[in-house]
């Protein structure tokens, strides 16, 4: 941290509070906070040019739930607290339904079309996994090239047992969903034989 912290011109503390904060990607090594070059050269860059560069947020907002009225009012929650801890330019707000471990969601692309065409400078969520249940480092890393840094209104307290725990249910969801999304599948293509809409060849 010390060695980051001075390339970056600033104290241990500012940029042990940006990691907390998520505006720079960071892993464990043992005890302590490592840094990638590569995300200390992006942030300098975006530090250097901080002063001619407006800030310019993006909030995203996502829910998994299948009750249309709980959604609804979960992702206005979220917005709400997004905008009222803004300290920018609210360009866009985008909205998304579907589960975490869905890479290939409709609001996620935008976010990502935003990011790289240059549009805004901030990608603001209120938990880290509402961006994504993983890769979250993947996607900071990308947004870092294009000089936008990704915030999380409340970040995880690093090393935790509870941190632990969410990760480990991730990965059993991860297994069950596949899991149910090839029996359907399976379940799909027999009852199709059987209804005579497609020989066996077709079905297996």
């Amino acid at each position: 941290m010390s060695k980051a912290a001075k390339r970056l011109g600033i104290h241990p503390m500012t940029l042990r509070q940006w990691a907390l904060d998520g505006k720079i990607p960071f892993t464990w090594v043992g005890r302590e906070r490592r840094f990638s070059s590569v995300d200390v050269e992006n942030m300098k860059r975006g530090s250097d040019s901080s002063t001619s560069r407006p800030r310019r947020e993006l909030l995203y907002v996502r829910v998994s739930g299948s009750s249309r009225q709980d959604s609804d009012s979960s992702l206005e929650t979220q917005e709400a607290e997004l905008r009222a801890t803004s300290t920018g330019e609210i360009v866009k707000v985008v909205k998304d339904r579907g589960s975490g471990l869905k890479e290939n969601r409709p609001g996620l692309n935008r976010v990502v079309a935003m990011v790289s065409d240059g549009t805004v400078t901030v990608v603001r969520v209120t938990h880290e996994d509402r961006l994504a249940r993983f890769g979250v480092g993947w996607l900071k890393r990308l947004f870092a090239v294009y000089g936008v840094t990704v915030e999380v209104l409340h970040p995880k307290k690093p090393g935790s047992r509870d941190e632990l725990l969410d990760d480990f249910v991730c990965l059993v969801t991860t297994f069950a969903g596949r899991l149910y999304g090839m029996r359907s599948a399976e379940n799909r293509k027999r009852l199709l034989a059987e209804s005579g809409q497609c020989d066996e060849g077709r079905a297996a």
